[in-house]
């Protein structure tokens, strides 16, 4: 056997064996192809064929809030100023994956379904059907929706807790409006967090290509098994660079489940303010090496209290699962259901220790905003409005309940009975939009206030 042959020969084998029974082998003749007529090639179409009937097309048609000037604001000024429109039409499109045939349930991104009115899915046949929102998860960027029709095809799922940096990755979505477009590459990275794209990451990270229309679109494995949704991507000239995220199956599953038996994400909460264990530390505490997450406060008769946690703690494990930091601590006890039982492992003076906690939960219309995320509101509490909990005719907003004296949000201005409408031109209606919108500027805020029947902006530094 020649170099020439030799080498294809074990290009061949190599990638039968890395794709295992996924890749088919073609022995068509092609007198365009070097090959000879029966050398087989390895492709990864009957794979394929089955699973994209899978990934469907979303658009969706909605309206959104025009940004009003603080001029608007002053009677005076609206009385002599031409009428601004309050709202628009906008439209989207993007990319969606169906989990369970029969009850037609299909997995995609919250913001590609953010503001819309109407929900539109299309299939791989062009049949265009009209979706049901049947939850979302802001935080976890991930939506249920629901389409009626018969016929339909779903993807089997795959375990992204045994994903590997390395093995092979594909695709599926919508770019730019090109239907049902597939690319191909590795897993480039497992574990992605403090991007400040989500409140909860945990993020696979891909070079398979991702450009605007993919997100909520199919991260598929060789054997054609669902291993992510793809959601965000890198790209500081505009375009794809290779470095694309996906929300692991795993997690979105859990999301999922929630929101289908609950409609809405019952948030697990262990009672702790946490920061990352940083080599300095370590070394101040005779952990050198060592990564995890410091209790640096426990809240009273918090489930961590009532477990034996206390501040000083380094915790490394939740049920056998590395904790590599802060960020992991929060996204994996976030994603547990209030009462479920766990093993947490941590460190105290230099002794391993396993307790087991019952995750508790947050009451809903009392949430506070954590002290540790939002340093420049420290001494604000912060609560929920709701239709049943209007406050000054405002249904939609954070009411600032209590101002501890001399505090930081004292110090800004801030007053009780304020409700904060936007922060950074986001608008916030809980806790979870707060830190949404204050993950990529911390140091300093743009605050929209209503303040009795007055609205003005605040800046905090």
């Amino acid at each position: 056997m020649n170099i020439k042959k030799q080498l294809l020969f074990s290009l061949t084998l190599g990638m039968a064996i890395l794709g295992n029974h996924a890749l088919a082998f073609s022995n068509s003749p092609d007198t365009n192809y070097p090959l000879s007529p029966k050398q087989v090639v390895p492709t990864l179409a009957p794979m394929l064929k089955n699973v994209l009937p899978s990934v469907v097309n979303i658009s969706i048609q909605g309206t959104v809030a025009v940004p009003q000037h603080p001029m608007f604001n002053d009677p005076f000024f609206r009385r002599f100023a031409p009428p601004m429109p309050q709202e628009r039409q906008t439209q989207g499109i993007g990319s969606g994956v169906i989990v369970d045939a029969k009850k037609g349930y299909i997995i995609t991104n919250n913001h590609v379904i953010a503001n819309a009115d109407t929900i539109f899915v299309t299939l791989q046949n062009k049949q265009k059907l009209k979706a049901k929102l049947i939850g979302t998860d802001a935080e976890t960027d991930i939506a249920v929706l629901q389409v009626k029709a018969k016929g339909l095809t779903a993807i089997p799922l795959g375990d992204s807790d045994k994903l590997q940096v390395g093995d092979f990755a594909v695709a599926i979505g919508n770019p730019f409006g090109l239907s049902h477009t597939v690319t191909s590459g590795m897993v480039s990275a497992l574990g992605r967090t403090d991007l400040g794209i989500e409140s909860y990451e945990n993020f696979i990270q891909t070079d398979a290509s991702i450009n605007p229309g993919n997100s909520g679109g199919a991260l598929i494995d060789l054997r054609g098994r669902l291993i992510g949704i793809n959601s965000a991507i890198l790209a500081p000239s505009g375009g794809n660079v290779g470095i694309g995220f996906s929300i692991p199956i795993n997690m979105a599953k859990k999301v999922m489940d929630q929101l289908l038996e609950h409609g809405e994400i019952k948030r697990g909460l262990l009672g702790v303010q946490i920061q990352d264990l940083s080599s300095d530390l370590a070394d101040a505490m005779d952990l050198k090496g060592m990564h995890g997450a410091l209790v640096s406060r426990v809240t009273p008769n918090s489930a961590a209290e009532k477990a034996g946690i206390k501040a000083g703690d380094v915790i490394v494990a939740v049920n056998g699962k590395k904790i590599t930091g802060s960020s992991a601590l929060r996204t994996n006890i976030g994603l547990k259901r209030v009462g479920e039982k766990v093993k947490i492992e941590f460190y105290r003076n230099q002794q391993r220790k396993t307790v087991t906690a019952q995750i508790g939960g947050i009451t809903p219309g009392h949430a506070t905003a954590p002290d540790t995320e939002l340093s420049l509101l420290k001494g604000a509490t912060l609560k929920e409005l709701s239709k049943k909990q209007a406050y000054q005719g405002t249904t939609k907003g954070l009411l600032i309940t209590e101002v501890k004296p001399n505090s930081p949000a004292d110090r800004v201005g801030l007053m009780e009975g304020d409700i904060i409408l936007a922060v950074n031109k986001r608008k916030v209606a809980t806790i979870a939009d707060l830190n949404k919108a204050t993950s990529l500027s911390r140091d300093q805020l743009l605050i929209h206030l209503q303040r009795g029947q007055h609205f003005i902006y605040l800046v905090i530094k």
